[in-house]
């Protein structure tokens, strides 16, 4: 009991040397701040509460203290209480709580008294649960509890009841059954496969079992299975994914399976296609043939992608533009493939087809249209805009008391929190309100806002300011250049690794502004002559910047000096970069970096380095060439920026994406 006494007296001093001193937001924060940590102990009550009433996120504080409760709150209470709260998140997290319980207690009755739509599939099925208890079975239920049962995944136990209920009116038929068999296929989900078949035909249940076995691991008794639809789905399902584990079976396997997937049908073409996709994703031998015999309605993105990078691998400049060429229109008129067309057009002697396409490319703000610039000799594509100055609209976002609650929660450390509040603000929010709330948010240094806050138009990416935030500026020119490095290239690195967050937390366990893992860092420290203080330390900038400076001037030296590849290595590690080295040594940088195996890598260098090129405005006002950038040059001429297009909405290097 100490602790509670202790905790509800430093409340209550806070609040009364707060209502002495006009209340500072720093003390009102502390105040609050230590209300949810005693609400994280149990150690909150109702009077703690009040004495905080006047506070914008006293709601939540409330419905802390209230969930320990449920079971002493009736219908009619938690009708008051939804009613004090009126339409915040807090109310209904203690709306859905209350139903949880309700239902756990089988009250269907006081559970529809509540019941709102929304909420997750556990009460979705509730709800059905409770109307079939109460006898309000009709043709909604049923539309509803279907739409349940048409799913990939298997669904909570809680709609258990309703599935059995369906199936006893009759209304889960044998065509419903099939279609949820052929989701769970689809999504490799052969366990699903084989509970969604019971009470089918025996027969049918045994085709299905066997359907799913070989999707498991494909077997010769496919040569047994009806000659239909639904048969060489299932084929090309598990020669699709033997394709990824090992193309050159999948190969043999089509071949063995002729009669089930003949020559021409659309599933064969589908194996192909994934054959070749995942031989050409490990540059595999065979790669060039198994790409040659995919027909062209087979081939998607990925794979047009990857038939010019098998190409590249090789050295055959003509190969990669001839995949270029087979790329659909809109593929093709990208700024990545238009760059990459004009590259190879250019090496191929063909400079006048050429420069047209590095000009077209050039009006995209992003990696490769930075590149095609340096090319064409035209301006960078950067057109800055700034938030609107319109004071209505910016009065109306400055009311929002949803906005308001969502930067005081993620001020103490509630992100969770701070994201339900966040979505209820902008949910129904113009553009542009919605990007003065991202610009609230970033001034409360809520950084990842930026990435996740932005509306989803090509206009927003060019609010440069607000999407590459600029904080600890002085620490990072200063660790740059006791490392050689250029600013601009560690403030890049550090926006794609963590927004700027220095409590950032990567499911690697990579930490702090510029992510490091514990174990590089501590070795960091120890080439530095620096103790090591543990991984925490990780989340002070001060300690994380100079040890992430230092790691990747690290990368820099171990990789010739190019920053492209240290990059590659911040993120795959140097041991891949060496093997991808190896393997293709006489490649050209862009060529290079478009040929790296790695998916999330493959994006990440480009993304590291436009963001460089935005770096150098936001520090210096200007930027040198990202060509000279990417090859190792020491020359620094500035180029200059122009507004010449609108960003280019499918370009995926400028788009800010998390790690």
């Amino acid at each position: 009991m100490r602790n509670l006494f202790f905790s509800v007296a430093l409340i209550g001093g806070i609040v009364a040397v707060s209502a002495a001193h006009g209340e500072t937001a720093s003390v009102r924060r502390a105040e609050v701040q230590a209300a949810f940590d005693a609400a994280d102990r149990g150690q909150l009550t109702l009077a703690d509460v009040a004495r905080l009433q006047s506070h914008p996120l006293s709601g939540w504080l409330e419905v802390l203290v209230r969930e320990r409760e449920l079971r002493h709150i009736s219908r009619e209470t938690l009708g008051g209480l939804l009613e004090d709260l009126g339409p915040q998140p807090a109310a209904t997290r203690l709306r859905q709580a209350w139903l949880r319980r309700a239902a756990a207690e089988g009250r269907w009755s006081d559970f529809l008294a509540h019941d709102r739509p929304g909420g997750d599939v556990t009460l979705q099925c509730f709800t059905l649960q409770a109307k079939l208890a109460t006898n309000a079975v009709d043709a909604a239920w049923v539309q509803a509890a279907t739409g349940l049962w048409l799913s990939a995944d298997s669904q909570p136990t809680a709609c258990d009841p309703v599935f059995t209920a369906l199936a006893q009116r009759g209304d889960l038929t044998p065509a419903l059954r099939w279609q949820r068999i052929e989701l769970a296929a689809r999504a490799g989900n052969t366990g699903l496969m084989r509970a969604a078949a019971r009470n089918l035909p025996e027969a049918e249940l045994a085709l299905i079992r066997d359907y799913a076995a070989f999707i498991d691991a494909p077997h010769a008794r496919a040569a047994q299975w009806p000659k239909d639809a639904r048969s060489r789905a299932m084929a090309e399902i598990g020669l699709a994914r033997l394709a990824r584990r090992d193309p050159g079976a999948a190969e043999r396997a089509l071949a063995s399976n002729a009669s089930l997937l003949p020559a021409g049908s659309r599933e064969h073409g589908a194996v192909r296609a994934a054959i070749a996709l995942w031989t050409a994703a490990s540059y595999g031998a065979e790669s060039a043939r198994r790409l040659a015999a995919v027909p062209d309605a087979a081939f998607d993105e990925a794979l047009h992608g990857w038939a010019v990078r098998e190409a590249l691998a090789r050295g055959d400049r003509a190969g990669a533009l001839k995949a270029i060429e087979r790329m659909p229109a809109a593929l093709r008129g990208t700024a990545q493939w238009q760059y990459f067309e004009a590259r190879l057009r250019e090496d191929l002697g063909d400079a006048a087809a050429a420069a047209p396409l590095f000009a077209a490319a050039a009006k995209s703000p992003t990696f490769h249209g930075f590149l095609a610039a340096d090319r064409a000799g035209t301006p960078y594509a950067l057109c800055p805009r700034d938030p609107s100055d319109d004071r209505r609209i910016g009065r109306d976002v400055e009311r929002n008391a949803a906005l308001a609650r969502a930067i005081e929660l993620f001020r103490i450390k509630r992100p969770a929190l701070a994201a339900l509040e966040w979505q209820a603000a902008v949910e129904r929010m113009d553009d542009t309100r919605r990007v003065l709330a991202v610009q609230k948010a970033m001034q409360a240094r809520w950084y990842d806002r930026a990435l996740f806050g932005m509306p989803a138009n090509p206009q927003a990416l060019q609010y440069y300011t607000l999407r590459f935030p600029l904080h600890h500026e002085t620490l990072i020119r200063r660790e740059s250049r006791k490392n050689g490095l250029e600013p601009s290239l560690v403030a890049a690195l550090t926006r794609a690794e963590s927004a700027f967050m220095p409590e950032a937390r990567s499911p690697a366990n990579a930490r702090g502004l510029m992510q490091l893992l514990p174990s590089t860092a501590e070795g960091v420290s120890r080439r530095l002559g620096l103790p090591w203080q543990g991984a925490d330390s990780l989340f002070r900038p001060e300690l994380n910047v100079p040890l992430g400076t230092a790691y990747l001037a690290q990368r820099i030296g171990d990789n010739g000096g190019l920053a492209y590849r240290a990059i590659a290595a911040y993120n795959a590690g140097q041991g891949a970069v060496q093997r991808w080295m190896a393997a293709r040594p006489s490649l050209p940088a862009d060529y290079w970096i478009e040929t790296i195996p790695f998916k999330e890598t493959r994006e990440y260098v480009p993304r590291v380095l436009a963001f460089s090129v935005i770096y150098d405005w936001r520090l210096d006002g200007r930027t040198r060439s990202l060509t000279d950038r990417l090859e190792g040059s020491d020359e620094h001429v500035p180029r200059q920026f122009a507004c010449t297009t609108v960003p280019d909405a499918a370009a995926s290097t400028a788009t800010p994406t998390a790690r």
